[in-house]
């Protein structure tokens, strides 16, 4: 049983109600309803209650307002690697992703109370739960649990608070719990001193709470893995740039930063078995799709999904994922709202296993149970998909129950590598913990993963080439997972990579190099399996005379990136001209409205929390 499910049983049962801050009537910002001291003390007298108010802690990671949806598939987008629901700014969710959102913007608003909620709720726990007389008091065993809820509680706020700090950068930083009726007058906190407070509370947590291995816990609840990776990433951001005002700066002291990380990653590759890479890419996310665990416990930590609710489970594999319209079919329909920027199909290496995991180039037409083959324009993420789902649900139901991946192993051997590159150079210990995230894409083979990346022109043998390849490395590894957009900014590539990106899809649209081999038409059939099948390779120019082979149906694969889809990755009223064809932007295409230096890479805090907090200034460019 998840145990999502299990705080909400006991909500339904009433079990919380003395815990009144656990349980808003409403998501306002930092919002709670007065608390009874004498029941709240009851509640954390003892292991059940306090547990119980810790998964009430858990529960805003879910659902619509958080890594439902919002949090993992709306604000990630637009990158180099994903764009978000196709179309020009519309005060919503394209807004976002075209970078000209709104404080207004409820998709905003929505996702920051309940990130905020989840702060309140930590607060409590944190607050609460060392005050217990079971804390110190109790039998072994209560106190070991008392010790590991605490850490928990801890680990919770840190993950609260750095997806605030990541996305609205100089956030309120509250670390006790609001009292009811107070006047809030919060300013922006500095998100350098947020984040080390954080790292420093991480510290704390990962001496209460037990490894994996000793907990016999699921991946859905927060272990010493989980800590550590987190932290780790936590001090890279730390570490990194971030925007001030329209400028990115980076802190003098991140290298400080960079030695935590890089500690925290060596602990944990120093126990293999708690947390390894699964030798199969495909499997890390069969799991989700098929609900059941992951055998290799890759996955260190991730958000437990399950209801059928926008407030306990997710749209993952509904709204993104290959477009299905068979509402009534096998499979049921799915809105394949992300799409693949087409430039990073052909970032793969053609024998590389993560392309066809990552990005699905098919969709099933609504009278249709049989795959059909897709322009490059309109490809999709792949990792977590509808008709992957064990066993298949049909009808048009938006909840699948997938869970979202918070932190993967493959990740700590990736963060390592970057941070032993930076204190030390392309060290033979950084080079193998990259080279292994790779070979693992190539099932296994070492040779292949190495030729492969001197082909694609990268190096491991300086400090500066090796960071290239890192940069690179992670791209490939971890697109659709709401991690390359943040990875550029605490880079400071954002601005560089989204220009780089868009110069790469016009020289694509022309055929190129390096995309001059790239077929303008491609061909699939669908045999009694059901499975698109394409019969001429991705990497070849078309033949001429262009002739479809027998019983095919062709696609207009590169010639789908034509001058209107090129005009519409730039600001509305752009014009592009490709040979004798000209377009007029609607910028409704990748990062159509960004422009560097106008503060677009945060979110702009909401303007019903200015209106209630006078001390809270508004982001630069909002």
């Amino acid at each position: 049983m998840k145990p999502i499910l299990f705080f909400r049983t006991a909500l339904a049962a009433g079990a919380l109600v003395g815990a009144a801050g656990l349980v808003t009537s409403c998501k306002d910002y930092l919002d709670v309803e007065p608390l009874a001291l004498n029941t709240t003390e009851y509640t954390f007298s003892t292991v059940a209650g306090s547990t119980a108010a810790v998964i009430g802690a858990y529960d805003p990671l879910s659902g619509d307002q958080s890594y439902g949806t919002r949090v993992s598939m709306y604000f990630p987008y637009d990158s180099d690697e994903m764009i978000g629901s196709a179309g020009a700014a519309d005060g919503g969710r394209r807004s976002i992703a075209r970078y000209k959102a709104l404080s207004t913007n409820s998709e905003i608003t929505n996702p920051w109370n309940t990130l905020y909620q989840g702060v309140e709720r930590s607060n409590i726990c944190i607050q609460q739960i060392p005050l217990s007389p079971v804390y110190d008091g109790g039998s072994a065993a209560d106190t070991a649990a008392m010790h590991r809820l605490h850490g928990e509680a801890l680990t919770l706020r840190a993950q609260y608070y750095f997806e605030l700090v990541r996305n609205w950068g100089d956030v309120p930083a509250q670390f006790t719990p609001s009292v009811s009726g107070q006047d809030f007058n919060l300013p922006n906190a500095d998100r350098n001193a947020t984040l080390a407070r954080l790292i420093d509370d991480l510290a704390l947590a990962q001496k209460l709470v037990p490894w994996r291995s000793r907990a016999g816990a699921a991946s859905e609840r927060i272990t010493k893995g989980a800590v550590k990776a987190l932290r780790a990433r936590i001090a890279l951001f730390r570490g990194g740039y971030s925007l001030k005002g329209s400028q990115m700066t980076r802190p003098a002291d991140y290298l400080d930063y960079y030695r935590i990380a890089r500690q925290e990653c060596t602990e944990l590759m120093a126990r293999p078995g708690e947390h390894s890479l699964n030798p199969s890419f495909l499997e890390v996310f069969k799991s989700i799709n098929e609900q059941r665990s992951e055998s290799a416990n890759e996955i260190i930590f991730q958000v437990g999904m399950t209801g059928s609710t926008a407030v306990s489970d997710s749209k993952l594999g509904y709204y993104n994922g290959p477009r299905l319209q068979n509402t009534s079919g096998t499979y049921g329909s799915t809105q394949g709202a992300v799409t693949v920027v087409p430039t990073y199909f052909y970032a793969f290496d053609s024998t590389d296993t993560r392309r066809d995991v990552t990005i699905t180039t098919y969709g099933i037409a609504s009278t249709s149970n049989f795959q059909s083959g897709v322009a490059l324009s309109s490809i999709t993420d792949g990792k977590f998909r509808r008709d992957w789902h064990s066993p298949p649900l049909t009808g048009s139901s938006n909840y699948l129950g997938y869970n979202w991946p918070i932190i993967r192993f493959a990740d700590v051997l990736l963060m390592f590598a970057e941070t032993e590159n930076e204190l030390n150079g392309p060290t033979a210990v950084a080079q193998e913990a990259l080279m292994r995230v790779r070979a693992r894409a190539f099932a296994g083979n070492q040779a292949r993963a190495q030729a492969t990346l001197t082909q694609a022109g990268f190096s491991l043998s300086s400090k500066a080439s090796f960071f290239d390849a890192l940069v690179n490395e992670r791209y490939l590894e971890f697109g659709s997972e709401a991690i390359r957009k943040y990875d550029l900014l605490r880079w400071n590539l954002f601005a560089t990579k989204l220009a780089e990106v868009k110069t790469n899809i016009e020289k694509l649209a022309k055929g190129e190099a390096p995309y001059q081999n790239v077929p303008l038409y491609m061909y699939y059939r669908t045999p009694a399996a059901g499975n698109v099948q394409w019969t001429r390779s991705f990497y070849r120019p078309s033949p001429t005379p262009n002739t479809a082979p027998t019983g095919t149906v062709r696609v207009n694969w590169r010639q789908a990136i034509d001058a209107a889809y090129v005009a519409n990755t730039r600001p509305a009223g752009a014009t592009y001209t490709l040979g004798t064809t000209s377009a007029t932007s609607t910028a409704t295409g990748l990062a159509a409205e960004y422009v560097p230096s106008q503060g677009k890479e945060l979110l702009p805090i909401p303007q019903s929390t200015l209106v209630a907090d006078p001390a809270l200034v508004q982001n630069f460019g909002y």
